[in-house]
């Protein structure tokens, strides 16, 4: 990796070979050459940019937003690059409101939507060019030289549809602004202190809740990228089967590698850490360690999804025998949580409570469980005692979207509480997981766990699942899994 000029220092100066540099800006930088970079470049403005896909609904959703806070100044940040080690920084990701009320990605960049008589006007600020004629481009470490051309503030109007003005002026304006303002808050400090006399926690969040709330129900565009994020990761989980007798010769890491480069061919990114947990790891909810040895006659419990370009992103589990076939006992354990997932699809409908196909998934598990002898019946009262969370542990599903546990700060009565429309999308994943360590259980049971979970649109019928392209029934797993490494 190159290493970046440093800034000039006092002792620079009296040790430069060349000569007293006017430019003063680094060390072995003279006058002639910093002269010399400024010019020579072609134009390379682009000419024939079309909107983004998104963008008829990015300013439907900006309406919405002008909608619920009228004659208010509303300020959605992108964020701001965070330090990895020393100089180097974390791959950017745009904050979810920002993006998803833009379809820009960049950082730094602000969405301002300021009041007007018939509603706002929105403006998108963003870092222009770097500038060449004082050598920026070249000598920042953030300057296009370095990390890549952007595009010019005319482009990205073109791009997003909508105003856009040097973010460096924004938090000038912000000082001077006047009336009510709201802000997204911790994604970007220099624009959080510009308004820190304008603005209230209270209300700041409020715009972030309303922006969560905004997402529970999915348009026809996230729709689509839900199931492009859907396709790709089914296809990278026919990658990992492909390759597990390479992983039982490594560790759980060659899963998580395998599926990453799906994720990063096809799209931008894992959605999430990947869950690649072998063996009694697969009893840690969210092991992403993946360090652990995957071995023939073991579960492998991988849990991960593709993201796209647009920040969709899948949330897929699937529990796969190692050696292609279930063992009597990991068989009976898998299919009690099959005819749980079953049961759980089956109650997500519009206009069924939220909470619905989790209470079906679990009275299944309980049912099981009472069955097996683990727990004392009846099965009502191990529900309402809640004594099948020993081993079924978490909820059965979250919503679905930008964010892996998408609208997280939407009301519990909005969410939660709330009632299922066509166009949600969630997640039903009931699992079972017996610990290495759990004396209550027979031998056989422990270190087995289970998890099935499949991405559900919510339709004006019923509902639609998005991952369907991969089987779930232990017989089918069987087959897919032989036909794969045949």
């Amino acid at each position: 990796m190159a290493e970046e000029l440093t800034p000039a220092t006092p002792e620079d100066e009296s040790e430069e070979p060349i000569k007293k540099r006017k430019n003063g800006l680094y060390p072995g930088v003279s006058d002639e050459l910093a002269e010399n970079m400024k010019s020579g470049w072609a134009d390379t403005e682009l000419h024939d940019l079309e909107p983004i896909a998104q963008a008829a609904e990015t300013a439907a959703r900006r309406a919405a937003l002008s909608a619920r806070f009228p004659g208010e100044r509303l300020v959605v940040p992108a964020g701001n690059l965070k330090t990895r080690s020393n100089d180097t920084e974390y791959p950017f990701r745009a904050s979810v409101e920002y993006a998803y009320l833009t379809g820009n990605q960049t950082e730094d960049g602000v969405l301002v939507l300021e009041p007007a008589p018939d509603g706002h006007t929105a403006t998108l600020y963003l870092l222009p060019r770097s500038d060449r004629e004082n050598g920026e481009f070249w000598l920042s470490g953030q300057g296009e030289l370095w990390v890549g051309r952007r595009h010019s503030l005319t482009e990205a109007s073109t791009l997003y549809g909508l105003p856009v003005s040097d973010v460096r002026e924004l938090a000038g304006i912000l000082r001077e602004a006047t009336g009510p303002v709201r802000v997204v808050r911790g994604y970007d400090a220099g624009i959080e202190a510009a308004l820190t006399d304008k603005v209230t926690a209270e209300r700041d969040e409020e715009l972030r809740v309303f922006l969560s709330e905004a997402r529970l129900v999915k348009d026809d565009f996230e729709i689509g990228e839900l199931q492009k994020a859907v396709d790709s990761t089914v296809r990278g989980f026919e990658d990992v089967v492909k390759v597990l007798d390479r992983a039982e010769a490594t560790s759980e890491r060659y899963i998580e590698g395998t599926f990453f480069l799906r994720a990063r061919v096809e799209g931008n990114d894992v959605g999430y850490g990947t869950i690649a947990a072998a063996g009694p790891h697969a009893c840690t909810l969210h092991w992403v360690r993946n360090d652990g040895a995957v071995r023939s006659g073991e579960l492998l419990l991988l849990d991960a999804g593709v993201e796209t370009h647009t920040y969709y992103t899948a949330d897929v589990t699937r529990t796969l025998p190692v050696n292609g076939r279930f063992s009597e006992i990991q068989k009976k354990i898998y299919d009690a949580v099959y005819d749980a997932q079953e049961a759980g699809i089956a109650a997500v409908q519009p206009g069924a409570k939220y909470r619905d196909f989790h209470d079906a998934a679990q009275r299944v598990l309980a049912e099981r469980l009472v069955e097996w002898g683990l727990v004392e019946g009846p099965v009502e009262r191990v529900l309402e005692l809640g004594l099948q969370r020993r081993w079924t542990l978490h909820g059965t599903g979250h919503m679905l979207g930008m964010d892996v546990h998408d609208c997280a700060a939407a009301r519990v009565e909005s969410y939660v509480d709330g009632v299922l429309e066509a166009g949600m999308v969630l997640t039903v994943e009931p699992g079972l997981y017996f610990q290495a360590d759990d004396l209550t259980v027979p031998e056989e049971y422990r270190g087995i766990g289970v998890r099935i979970e499949d991405d559900i649109l919510v339709t004006a019928e019923g509902n639609r699942n998005l991952s369907s392209g991969l089987p779930r029934r232990s017989d089918e797993v069987e087959a897919w899994m032989a036909g794969l490494k045949g």
